[in-house]
């Protein structure tokens, strides 16, 4: 099966890029949105290239990279009563809510912002500029994957 690509936001008061740097792994928990989940579910396969979202900070952006490192399992989060994301009507044994594993790949020297992913023509097809676009997991394009590694790549370039 083909290698795909994923947006996963995540606020970074909660769940960060350096986070995930120093845990290394993470189970992308407490998602609570049937297409989300359906794409973890359906559709993520270990190894599928991730680019880590910072959402809801100022600015937004690209911060990172990370990959999918285990299939889909059950969020224990819906099991919890303690959690913000408990689901009474989930059951051990008919869960309604899965994540999957992520692994650390490497942090952005710069992030890439919204803003820029907006004005680059090349991107115009990426559904985290659409409007209305609050999905916290969605697919991207190859060729967008590389473009935003590469604007990465770019910035170290002006910069180094």
């Amino acid at each position: 099966m083909a290698q795909k690509f994923w947006l996963m936001k995540s606020e970074p008061d909660t769940y960060s890029i350096d986070h995930l740097k120093k845990d290394q792994t993470t189970w992308w928990e407490g998602v609570r949105n049937y297409q989300a989940r359906n794409y973890m579910v359906k559709d993520m396969q270990v190894g599928d290239g991730v680019l880590f979202y910072h959402s809801n900070a100022q600015p937004p952006g690209v911060a990172g990279l990370a990959f999918v490192s285990h299939l889909a399992v059950a969020d224990n989060s819906q099991f919890d009563k303690k959690s913000s994301v408990y689901d009474p009507k989930a059951t051990k044994e008919k869960p309604n809510w899965f994540c999957t594993q992520v692994q650390f790949k490497a942090k952005f020297k710069n992030l890439i912002s919204l803003n820029q992913i907006k004005v680059d023509e090349r991107l115009k097809e990426m559904i985290v500029i659409k409007k209305g676009s609050r999905l916290s997991i969605q697919p991207v394009q190859k060729s967008d994957f590389d473009l935003i590694c590469g604007l990465d790549e770019t910035e170290k370039k002006k910069k180094g």
